[in-house]
């Protein structure tokens, strides 16, 4: 069996998000770099981006593994919650 990359093996989850009211509120304004860098390199899902110089976040792909919660909770990421009932990702492999 081929070894899977860790994009194919996300592309395998499914998610129901809630596009409107995000389960993380984050600050990217006014950061510390150090804590920037912190997410960009402990996201699994890839959710905190650097693009041409400008930080980029999207919940929508969100493994929920509280991550970013536990790394910068008070920093840059303000709120982090689980998504209500029956929204967020589904695993289908584990």
């Amino acid at each position: 069996m081929k070894k899977m990359s860790m994009d194919d093996r996300l592309a395998l989850n499914s998610y129901h998000t809630d596009e409107v009211n995000p389960h993380i509120i984050v600050d990217l304004e006014n950061y510390d770099p150090a804590e920037l860098k912190k997410l960009l390199l402990a996201c699994p899902a890839g959710c905190y981006t650097l693009i041409d110089g400008n930080v980029n976040f999207s919940h929508l792909g969100c493994l929920e593994c509280g991550t970013c919660r536990v790394l910068c909770k008070g920093t840059i990421v303000k709120e982090w919650n689980h998504p209500m009932g029956e929204i967020g990702v589904q695993f289908k492999q584990g």
